[in-house]
C-alpha cells in the first residue's frame, strides 16, 4: 500500500467487526480494499470480506471507547455472548448463522496471522480480546450463555495476564466448557475460589 485510506475506506474500516473483521459496503468499496491490501474475501459462501492483518492495524490505531463490563445493546455489530448480558440478542437461526461466520472468520484470521498459517491455535487478535475470543469459542460450539432465567456459561476477565475466567452452573457443564476451550486452541484447567468455593475454569490461549 503506498497511500493511506481515503476518508470513506477508513470509515469502512472502523466500522469492521470488532470480534472477526467483517467488513460491509458495496462490492466496489471492497474490491478497493482488497486491491490496497486491506481486506481478503473468503473463498467460502457466503464471500464475506475480512480485514486483513494490515486492516487490522489501521483499525486498531483508531482510539477505541473503554470497555464495560456488559455489551452495549444492538448496535447491528456481531459481539459474542459473555454470558449475563442485561439485554441479550435475539436466539435463533439468524443468530446462530452470525456466530457461525464469525467463528469461522477468525478461523480465517489465525490462518493469515499464525505463524505456518497454524488455525489450531489463538491468534494475536484473542491475545488483545481475551474475554471476547473464548466467548466466541463457546457460543460457536453451541454452548448456552447465561441471561435472562437461563443460566448458562459466564466468561469474565481475571487479574491474571492472559487469563480468562469461565463459570457454569454445574460440574457437567464446566467441564464440557473447558474440553471446548481446549478444542479450539486455550489451555484450561479446573480450579475453587478460596473464598466462595465456587469452581470455574481458568483458560489462557496456548502458544504452541
Amino acid at each position: 500500500m503506498t497511500r493511506p485510506p481515503t476518508a470513506a475506506q477508513r470509515r469502512m474500516i472502523e466500522g469492521a467487526d470488532p470480534v472477526t473483521g467483517r467488513l460491509r459496503g458495496t462490492e466496489a468499496q471492497l474490491a478497493a480494499l482488497v486491491k490496497r491490501g486491506l481486506a481478503f474475501r473468503h473463498p467460502r459462501p457466503p464471500h464475506d470480506h475480512f480485514l486483513t492483518p494490515a486492516g487490522h492495524r489501521i483499525r486498531e490505531a483508531v482510539p477505541e471507547t473503554p470497555a464495560v463490563p456488559a455489551p452495549a445493546p444492538d448496535t447491528g455489530v456481531f459481539t459474542a455472548r459473555v454470558g449475563g448480558e442485561e439485554e441479550p440478542p435475539a436466539t435463533g437461526p439468524a443468530r446462530r448463522r452470525e456466530v457461525h461466520s464469525a467463528w469461522e472468520g477468525l478461523l480465517e484470521l489465525r490462518r493469515m496471522t499464525n505463524p505456518g498459517g497454524a488455525a489450531d491455535r489463538p491468534c494475536g487478535w484473542e491475545r488483545t480480546h481475551l474475554v471476547r475470543a473464548a466467548a466466541l469459542a463457546l457460543e460457536a460450539a453451541g454452548h448456552r450463555p447465561a441471561g435472562g432465567d437461563a443460566d448458562g456459561y459466564r466468561v469474565r476477565a481475571t487479574p491474571q495476564p492472559e487469563a480468562v475466567a469461565v463459570y457454569a452452573p454445574d460440574g457437567p457443564a464446566l467441564a464440557a466448557c473447558a474440553a471446548t476451550l481446549e478444542r479450539a486452541g486455550w489451555q484450561a484447567g479446573e480450579y475453587t475460589e478460596p473464598r466462595t468455593r465456587a469452581r470455574f475454569v481458568l483458560a489462557s490461549p496456548r502458544r504452541v
